[in-house]
């Protein structure tokens, strides 16, 4: 195996390219790493992306946040004003893995594992996040929900890196959550994951919002069905419980020893309701500073 360390995106992408799909990117490798130990995976070639100082960036711009492929968990985590402005994205964020792994894995990595219980991807579609992703034709952005299509499986073709995510600049009287239910407190995959933003206008009422599922299909879901029950409404009981009904009726789950189809369903619409609730406090507490 040949281990390369670039400082340019666009040698990375000759790298990866030249692996013709025997090669892999690696950021902070707490999920390549594992899998080759595991034997799932033999590349022949590791890209190493961390030395691309485009990809170590976060940066708060006029229209919104940018954050690079590299940048690390625990970097966003001490990223005081990207926290504030995005508390939902950072509850997912802060669910990866342990603390010691946030140290080294990454959000991109998070997203092009491909899981469909990762904790960070459901967050991410809720708040509109917008990928970049660079290949041999040149730079394309895409939504985060379009990334993943399969388990283990992205859109990216051979030769093409996730560069960065940008989140458009948040509304005003603006919330996100992200909630899943997992058997153990803590390094457990999400037996469902579920990721809200909502917005609010003067009057209270919600004018916009994103529902995203995880882990209860082949890939993580924007329920656009789901937030239409919240749109018009103060969020209320009646809301929530419409909610609640779309967000089991869009799930698509296995049977497996985590949880059953019919458990998955009833435990989505439970934490729609309750990441909802959480996201409803949150934009109430924006529209008071």
């Amino acid at each position: 195996m040949r281990y390369e360390a670039p400082t340019s995106v666009e040698a990375a992408i000759e790298l990866l390219a030249s692996g013709k799909g025997n090669a892999r990117a690696l950021a902070g490798g707490t999920d390549v790493l594992v899998q080759m130990q595991l034997d799932v995976i033999e590349p022949e070639l590791l890209v190493d992306i961390k030395n691309i100082a485009e990809l170590r960036q976060i940066e708060k711009l006029d229209d919104g946040y940018h954050f690079g492929a590299a940048v690390t968990g625990v970097e966003l985590m001490d990223h005081e004003d990207f926290c504030s402005t995005w508390p939902g994205v950072m509850d997912g964020v802060k669910l990866i893995g342990s603390l010691q792994v946030r140290g080294r894995a990454t959000v991109a990595g998070n997203v092009c594992n491909a899981s469909p219980a990762a904790d960070s991807v459901p967050a991410l579609i809720a708040a509109g996040a917008i990928a970049t992703i660079a290949g041999p034709n040149g730079r394309r952005d895409i939504p985060v929900e379009d990334i993943g299509i399969g388990p283990g499986n992205t859109s990216l073709v051979t030769g093409e890196i996730l560069v960065s995510f940008f989140l458009a600049k948040a509304r005003p009287n603006s919330g996100g959550a992200y909630l899943r239910f997992t058997p153990r407190t803590e390094m457990d995959i999400a037996v469902v994951g579920v990721g809200i933003d909502l917005t609010l206008d003067d009057d209270g009422i919600c004018t916009h919002a994103r529902v995203a599922l995880g882990a209860v299909a082949e890939k993580a879901l924007l329920v656009e069905e789901a937030a239409a029950t919240l749109i018009g409404t103060r969020v209320d009981e009646p809301a929530l419980d419409n909610l609640a009904a779309a967000a089991s009726a869009a799930c698509r789950p296995i049977d497996d020893k985590r949880g059953t189809k019919e458990y998955r369903i009833e435990v989505a619409g439970v934490l729609a309701r309750r990441a909802a609730t959480t996201a409803l406090n949150r934009a109430k507490s924006a529209g008071k500073k």
